[in-house]
């Protein structure tokens, strides 16, 4: 791993300087956001692919407008194997000078569907500020990430002048929310100009709007589509109903055993790690979550733990016989798909093979197993004790007047994996600006303003003190 000297805490008099600079342009800022908020780009076949183009070309003009990069240009890689380029991506460097530290700073333009319009309390692609929050598809994930890149690095370069010497490399992508398919060939592509010591990926939350927080551990995910098979055609219910195994009997039965009793997953020999130790109630998580009265929470555990560091097994998706043509007919074959999120310290081929073998051993009356398609994502454990964490947690506990914590994701980010294999000496800093309140991916997003402008101040910070490292 690269060495630095030990950092500095953060001064009280580069703080009140920080604070006025971002405080001075803040408003500038978020009219920058509600621009990139009103850009429908969503890398999804089903919409319109020139919407991601004009939010390239939007977020390229406003990293231009710094004037501190050699050069910031719109570029592609290929999806996977194929010959099809994927979304549009930003990508500028400038180089380390005199030995200091390296950034490689991320975030996406891309975003998610809007979904029914009718869900939607506000225009989802018309900004509006309500109750201190900015509402809209895309203002906390993650064109707020975008926005507060900005913010940092003009802060950086107003502070410690034109010739700041912490180097700077940039990769927004285009397409984080269709599953980054090109992401690995863009790194592979373009490491030399990516190379860092340090990744700023903005992309996460905090523990609340007040309280700030690094994400040090992420799930990982496997996915996996299965068949159940038991007969060589459909029968009549009535007529065969009682003496034979339907295949979506069997397949319930098979999905069932993926749980015990209390809930917690069944499936043997996954890694199971406790999670932080911060305040949350039952109170807390119902709220959060909308569970409704009456209905138990399930698994073991801390319910932190629960969703952040133990494995769980969801069924996302069925085939059996439609609800509206249902007949009396015993089905030959019934498919579902199973998501199953894998704790830090995992590992992704090990837990499908565990999952495999304990749907072989628990399909009933001899049913047949068929695996069908199937992907992962490797989970990530940060290291929490390099001189970049440590200028982190600083800058974020004076950004927000209190002390940053670390916490945990459920989800996924599995392009993650891929950052760490190609730049494994690299520390890598999860950070973001959502909340509880932010529904990411859901309607009525939005995104805070006050952990907006905490998000700008901790990551110039964060620059700064960078700036005044020197290698060991």
């Amino acid at each position: 791993m690269n060495a630095f000297n030990e950092p500095q805490p953060v001064s009280e008099e580069l703080l009140n300087q920080v604070n006025q600079a971002v405080t001075d342009e803040f408003a500038h800022r978020v009219g920058n956001l509600c621009d990139l908020v009103r850009i429908p780009g969503i890398a999804w076949p089903a919409f319109d692919p020139n919407n991601l183009q004009l939010s390239a070309a939007a977020v390229r003009d406003l990293f231009a407008s710094l004037n501190i990069f050699d050069s910031v240009d719109i570029v592609t890689a290929k999806m996977g194997d194929t010959d099809q380029d994927g979304s549009p991506a930003i990508l500028a460097h400038r180089a380390a000078k005199n030995g200091k530290p390296h950034f490689l700073l991320y975030s996406h333009h891309d975003v998610q569907p809007p979904g029914p319009e009718s869900d939607w309390q506000t225009p989802a692609f018309e900004p509006t500020v309500k109750d201190g929050r900015i509402f809209g598809r895309g203002a906390a994930d993650d064109k707020a990430g975008i926005v507060a890149h900005v913010a940092a690095l003009s802060v950086l370069k107003q502070i410690a002048g034109d010739d700041f010497e912490v180097g700077i490399s940039l990769f927004i992508e285009g397409e984080e929310e269709a599953g980054s398919e090109s992401f690995r060939n863009f790194l592979n592509e373009n490491q030399a100009a990516l190379e860092a010591d340090a990744i700023i990926v903005a992309d996460s939350g905090n523990w609340t709007v007040e309280i700030p927080a690094l994400t040090t551990t992420l799930r990982g995910v496997v996915t996996q589509q299965i068949e159940v098979r038991t007969l060589d055609h459909a029968l009549h219910s009535g007529m065969y109903g009682g003496a034979l195994p339907d295949a979506t009997m069997a397949l319930i039965r098979t999905l069932a055993s993926l749980h015990n009793e209390d809930g917690s997953v069944a499936v043997p020999g996954l890694t199971h790690r406790p999670a932080a130790e911060l305040p949350y109630s039952e109170e807390a998580f119902r709220k959060d979550s909308g569970l409704l009265d009456g209905v138990s929470t399930i698994g073991t555990g801390s319910l932190l733990s629960r969703i952040w560091t133990q494995p769980s097994i969801t069924v996302i998706g069925m085939d059996t016989k439609p609800v509206d043509v249902a007949s009396n007919t015993m089905l030959p074959s019934a498919t579902a798909v199973i998501s199953m999120r894998i704790a830090p310290g995992d590992d992704p081929d090990e837990a499908t093979e565990k999952l495999r073998a304990h749907i072989l051993a628990n399909a009933p009356f001899g049913a047949k197993v068929t695996f069908g398609p199937h992907s992962s994502g490797r989970p990530f454990a940060s290291d929490t004790e390099g001189w970049a964490f440590k200028i982190a947690k600083d800058a974020l506990g004076k950004a927000f007047g209190h002390e940053s914590v670390e916490m945990g994701v459920g989800g996924s980010i599995p392009f993650i994996a891929d950052l760490t294999e190609v730049f494994p000496s690299a520390q890598i800093l999860v950070t973001g600006v959502e909340d509880a309140d932010s529904r990411a991916h859901s309607p009525n997003e939005s995104v805070h303003l006050d952990t907006l402008k905490g998000a700008m101040v901790a990551e110039a910070l964060m620059l700064l003190n960078a700036n005044a490292l020197s290698r060991a």
